[in-house]
């Protein structure tokens, strides 16, 4: 009979752990976890009153994380006298048990807490070798009984409560640290997209700026016009990015990307079985962009119905999914590009003129590059030092004549060109100086880079000995000894050969913001 009943007793426990250990990790509400903890333990195990306290981290006070069968003001109150107890266990990481309980120091304030005889567990509740609380219960006293089964019980139980402390620690600390990342994230969006990282100084984009300044802390829809390659999409990110919706998020569709069969559903979404292959409901972009900015890119490449069904948005503010039934409200701040020409698209009938008039609130016009010479050399060096990080290079400037073909050039792919051309120089340049013929084969013509083939071999020569003799007065500030010696020459012969190539000193100052003294160069500096 003992044996058959200790079976039973066994297969209860077992059947307690398995319910324990999907009450702890099942959720991540960890007191509500150890509520209904002690509740299995009263309802399988009969622990009347059961209590989980741990330990403050700041003030190593004990504090009631949960607590049954009496109230938390109870518990503390009781701990009071059994805190001798506990403070025992805690110190030696070791389950105490006394039986009967009310046999512990009482004063007439606390006595009465138990109706009955009853024996009192504790066992630690370790986490990395370190006590941080303890799991008590109150069991009906029988006398000559022996205990240890329930001690072992509850220290498995105090074992599990440890399991799941450790767990969501660890999963408060990962949360902790993906806010700190997120807000460090958005704040570094915010510095990277401020107005005054957009590279140019040039009038057409001051112009811009005084543009952005206006528009960007409203919620107006802005439509962002210009050539491609011009920077759209940068400016869109800026706008966003000093906007009130700033920390929502900024979604972006490129219109000419998505197939006309795709780009329904990518804006508005869709429900489960709204087609097939619709295995679940999808998010659009609209309804993804909730509460922040929805960024179109070419706009001017949506179709004709697309464009009714984003017409009605704009004026609604809804939409319903396809296949959904459901109107779906939306707080979007709308932001579009195109580099079409959307007037002669209206005149030829593939653009509607009341969604045009819808987008065209506020119009800002990106210049191309060819029409902000002054901003070439900014976004060049801009790129420059970019590209020198990203592939590990130590170059160092850009020599006089690759700017005479940068700034010469005129720019059909805008500052996606620029970059790519600079990009390229950096890959191909083994030196520290950015020479013309690390330049792209577009930007060498024979005018502008003095490359023609019908040139003799000395004028090709003297061109590159002119290359030279101005990029190491450029590394040397001017100074026509130094420059001598990085050349391994005189400076008599350098003072000779300024002469020859006319080398104007202050043309490098221009350029590079050096101070030369140019009574070293000799009569021929200008």
């Amino acid at each position: 009979m003992l044996s058959m009943a200790r079976t039973v007793d066994d297969v209860k426990r077992l059947s307690t752990l398995v319910d324990v250990s999907h009450t702890l990790f099942s959720t991540r509400n960890l007191k509500a976890a150890l509520h209904r903890l002690l509740e299995i333990l009263e309802r399988d195990h009969g622990m009347v009153r059961s209590v989980v306290t741990m330990l403050n981290d700041g003030s190593g006070q004990l504090h009631v994380e949960a607590a049954h069968g009496l109230t938390a003001e109870a518990w503390l109150e009781r701990r009071e006298l059994s805190n001798g107890v506990m403070s025992r266990v805690l110190r030696s990481g070791r389950p105490v048990v006394i039986p009967p309980a009310s046999r512990l120091p009482v004063d007439g304030r606390n006595r009465g807490l138990t109706k009955h005889e009853s024996t009192f567990i504790c066992a630690p509740i370790v986490v990395n070798r370190k006590p941080v609380g303890a799991l008590a219960a109150d069991l009906p006293f029988k006398k000559d009984h022996d205990y240890s089964r329930s001690v072992k019980f509850l220290r498995k139980m105090a074992f599990m409560i440890a399991q799941a402390v450790k767990v969501h620690r660890l999963l408060a600390k990962e949360h902790q640290r993906l806010v700190e990342e997120n807000i460090h994230l958005r704040e570094e969006l915010r510095v990277r997209y401020d107005f005054s990282n957009i590279i140019g100084n040039s009038s057409a984009m001051r112009r811009v700026y005084e543009q952005l300044s206006k528009v960007a802390p409203s919620n107006t829809t802005v439509l962002i016009r210009g050539e491609s390659g011009t920077g759209k999409e940068l400016i869109a990110r800026a706008i966003h990015y000093n906007s009130p919706k700033a920390k929502r998020p900024l979604i972006r569709v490129s219109c000419a990307a998505l197939p006309e069969t795709l780009i329904e559903s990518e804006l508005f979404g869709y429900e489960k079985g709204a087609f097939t292959g619709a295995l679940e409901r999808k998010k659009g972009r609209f309804e993804m962009a909730h509460g922040g900015t929805l960024f179109l890119d070419e706009i001017g490449d949506l179709s004709a119905s697309t464009q009714v069904k984003l017409l009605r948005v704009l004026q609604e503010k809804e939409f319903e999914p396809l296949g959904s039934t459901e109107t779906v409200k939306l707080d979007v701040r709308l932001i579009a590009a195109t580099n079409k020409d959307l007037e002669k698209a209206m005149a030829d009938g593939a653009f509607r003129e009341d969604l045009y008039y819808r987008l065209n609130v506020f119009a800002v016009f990106v210049p191309p590059l060819r029409e902000r010479k002054p901003d070439v050399m900014l976004l060049a060096d801009h790129f420059l030092q970019k590209y020198v990080r990203e592939h590990g290079k130590n170059i160092r400037q850009i020599s006089t004549p690759a700017i005479d073909l940068l700034m010469g050039y005129h720019w059909p792919g805008n500052v996606r060109e620029l970059e790519n051309a600079i990009e390229h120089a950096v890959l191909v340049c083994e030196g520290n100086c950015v020479q013309s013929h690390h330049l792209p084969p577009a930007l060498q013509t024979a005018e502008a880079s003095e490359t023609d083939t019908k040139t003799s071999l000395a004028d090709r020569v003297a061109s590159y000995e002119k290359e030279l003799i101005q990029d190491a007065l450029k590394t040397t500030g001017g100074n026509c000894a130094r420059a001598a010696k990085l050349l391994n020459t005189t400076e008599r012969i350098l003072g000779y050969r300024i002469k020859k190539y006319a080398i104007a000193c202050d043309r490098l100052r221009r350029y590079y913001s050096s101070i030369f003294d140019l009574s070293c160069c000799g009569p021929g500096s200008q």
